[in-house]
């Protein structure tokens, strides 16, 4: 008898179990699904139809993919780096002075692009002499701002400062910039930069100067040639106006990879004879290799 009884409860114990096991499996489950953040898929379609893949729009300010390559050596569009994307170069600089005289310059440029249109680089630079002395030049630092999206405002004006510590006898200086630039057509692309940088001490000069390019696409995404020139006028107790003009060369062997070659020649008693521009630079960022990208939407510009 203590054994049925024994079976008889154990059966209603596991009929209760089994009831309570069958409410709870069919409850609704409301509240298991996680939300995930939004974001913002860039289609791979052609967003200028017509126009070469470097003049397609790329990022969050829907900017010319061309812009993120330094098109110029001397005139510097809009931003080059899209937001937390980083890029680095190498600068050469050659003069050849009417004396006779040489100069060598050599810097090392690191970009990093932030959110809201600004951008910030670092450069270090320093000069081989005639005589083959090394000597370190300066350290400074510059911050970019676009003031809208790329075609919002025309010509797409950003602010440019930089600010200059010189290691040698030469005083320290503040630097600003208007930067401009567009798409003329499709093929051809325009930059025009005005400069104005202050001396803070000694002689305390001020350098006025107007920096331009244009360019014209021989091989989308890969060649391209033109025009550059840059105008200065420093006032000092005897004012000098330096003026220089050459063509302008740009190689692409890669998306991520692009080489520019400046030859300028002076054309004032006041300018260098020759001076040369030679930019290496590498950029770490996928996008420009991956037009499908995603955005967050705390990136987006309003």
């Amino acid at each position: 008898m203590e054994f049925i009884r024994f079976i008889v409860m154990a059966g209603i114990f596991l009929a209760v179990l089994s009831s309570q096991a069958q409410t709870t499996n069919t409850e609704p489950v409301t509240n298991s699904i996680a939300k995930m953040p939004e974001v913002t898929v860039t289609s791979t379609a052609e967003s200028r139809p017509g126009w070469l893949k470097e003049e397609q729009f790329v990022g969050p300010y829907n900017q010319p993919e061309w812009t993120t390559a330094r098109r110029f050596a001397g005139t510097r569009v809009y931003l080059q780096q899209l937001p937390w994307e980083m890029g680095v170069e190498q600068w050469v600089r050659f003069r050849h002075y009417p004396d006779g005289s040489t100069q060598t310059r050599f810097q090392e440029e690191f970009e990093i692009g932030l959110p809201y249109r600004f951008q910030f680089d670092l450069y270090e630079t320093w000069v081989v002499t005639q005589n083959r002395k090394v000597l370190q030049d300066e350290i400074s630092g510059e911050l970019r701002y676009a003031l809208a999206d790329w075609g919002k405002i025309p010509l797409n004006p950003t602010l440019y400062f930089e600010y200059a510590q010189h290691s040698q006898s030469e005083p320290n200086t503040v630097e600003g910039k208007i930067l401009l630039g567009t798409d003329l057509a499709s093929h051809w692309h325009w930059g025009l930069n005005l400069i104005c940088e202050q001396e803070l001490s000694g002689s305390e000069n001020t350098e006025l100067a107007v920096n331009q390019g244009i360019s014209y696409s021989l091989i989308d995404e890969k060649l391209g040639a033109g025009i550059e020139m840059e105008y200065s006028h420093v006032s000092q107790e005897s004012p000098k106006n330096t003026f220089l003009i050459g063509p302008s060369f740009q190689w692409r062997p890669t998306t991520q990879w692009h080489v520019d070659l400046t030859p300028l020649f002076g054309c004032t008693h006041n300018s260098p004879e020759v001076e040369a521009y030679l930019v290496i630079g590498f950029d770490f960022g996928l996008s420009k290799s991956n037009k499908e990208q995603y955005t967050p939407s705390s990136l987006k510009s309003h």
